[in-house]
């Protein structure tokens, strides 16, 4: 590495700044300096290397085919040294914190978050929900859990329960099924972010090539299982959204019917990073729930 005391790192950080955001002015904005102080460093590092990067034209900096390279590892280089610097700055070995799709939050887990605090008082839980993958390398999230096919780049995903889809009515609409075809009658609120359709369940109940009547679709799976439970029609639900609705007999599985849908819940965590002493008990906290959660389930 002795090749960097030939070149200040400041101007590597300009060049990969206008580089990745395309204009001086928004580099000088995220640096925090004046836009002449980022061409002076461009400039500079530019003489440093031996070869120009960028080319100045009426419409801004243009990268050259050289710069192209360079500037494809610099967004690497530095990406590496902002997940090192995320890493070195977390660490509050009483705070651990989690990253879940508000859904999950909401459905499964803020029900039971009690019994945690009662095993591990000396722990604290910070409830991240959002929708996005977090990296935990590369972020103050000590892990996630997410659903999806267990393939993310740049994390490490381990099983913590496979999807399996059913759907779910009002006890008084499933007092009037008698067979599963009986649910072609029933309108269905479809979720629209949903990763699977009907035809999955359909298929396994033997009634494959039938369609179910849509009623209204969401964006979010939570106003499903609300207007299922308000008697609007049936939804094609999975074990943790469904899960406490089933428990206190708002809903119903009218025919006990699951069909696996590819996808699972997974637990997100950093690549080659060592597992906290908190992520571990959390993880085992978690998958005791989840079994007893399923038990009661079936």
């Amino acid at each position: 590495m002795r090749n960097l005391n030939s070149v200040h790192l400041n101007g590597l950080r300009a060049i990969e700044a206008v580089g990745r955001l395309g204009s001086l002015q928004a580099a000088a904005d995220e640096l925090g300096v004046t836009i002449g102080a980022v061409s002076q460093q461009v400039i500079k590092t530019e003489a440093q290397l031996g070869r120009p990067l960028f080319e100045r034209t009426s419409k801004g900096m243009a990268v050259t085919e050289a710069g192209v390279v360079v500037l494809a590892r610099l967004e690497e280089g530095f990406k590496a040294l902002s997940a090192a610097v995320a890493v070195a700055q977390h660490r509050d070995d009483n705070i651990l914190t989690i990253s879940v799709a508000p859904v999950f939050a909401a459905r499964w887990l803020v029900y039971r978050l009690d019994r945690f605090a009662i095993r591990h008082p000396d722990i604290r839980l910070r409830i991240d929900a959002t929708t996005r993958l977090i990296n935990p390398a590369t972020s103050d999230v000590d892990i996630g859990i997410r659903v999806g096919n267990g393939q993310w780049p740049d994390v490490k995903s381990e099983l913590l329960l496979a999807q399996e889809v059913f759907p779910v009515v009002t006890p008084q609409i499933a007092a009037t099924l008698r067979q599963p075809a009986d649910l072609l009658k029933v309108p269905a609120v479809i979720d629209g972010h949903a990763m699977f359709g009907w035809e999955i369940w359909l298929r396994e109940a033997g009634l494959s090539g039938h369609c179910m009547e849509e009623r209204h679709i969401f964006n979010d799976a939570s106003l499903c299982l609300d207007a299922a439970m308000a008697g609007q029609g049936t939804m094609l639900a999975w074990q943790t959204l469904a899960a406490y609705a089933l428990q206190q007999k708002c809903l119903v599985d009218p025919f006990g019917i699951r069909a696996r849908t590819g996808f699972g819940h997974y637990f997100v965590a950093a690549e080659g990073v060592r597992e906290p002493k908190k992520v571990t008990a959390f993880k085992a906290w978690i998958r005791e729930e989840m079994e007893e959660s399923m038990r009661l389930f079936r």
